[in-house]
């Protein structure tokens, strides 16, 4: 077998393993809605199961080895970040509130307004 051969087949591979890998997923998320009548623990369990096989399966293809890695720099990252502290975050989401708040006034008023212009003026209803 020459080079381009040996790609070829190796990516019919992964293709099949990551194929595998979403059907064991998907095994588990359906497990766990389909037994609502089980205890949670076992219908976790099912779901975590699910999952675990299917990262198992997917990390011996190369797209599941690429996928597992990024997600494990994406969890590094998280903590490598800034996060805000308790007072930064009460002073934000008060100002989101207040504003939101002054939007939904003048949304109010530009409702009433257009209302009236409308019913009262050009169509004449009172």
């Amino acid at each position: 077998m020459n080079k381009a051969e040996v790609q070829t087949v190796s990516s019919r591979a992964d293709k099949v393993l990551v194929g595998i890998a979403l059907l064991l997923v998907l095994v588990g998320v359906v497990g766990f809605s389909f037994w609502s009548e089980q205890p949670m623990i076992l219908r976790l369990a099912v779901l975590l199961g699910g999952v675990a096989a299917g990262l198992t399966v997917a990390w011996f293809s190369e797209p599941g080895k690429r996928f597992i890695g990024f997600a494990r720099e994406a969890y590094e990252e998280t903590k490598r970040v800034t996060w805000p502290s308790r007072d930064e975050t009460l002073k934000t989401t008060g100002v989101v509130f207040l504003f939101v708040g002054v939007m939904a006034v003048f949304l109010f008023v530009v409702d009433k307004a257009v209302e009236k212009a409308l019913y009262d003026w050009v169509l004449g209803w009172k």
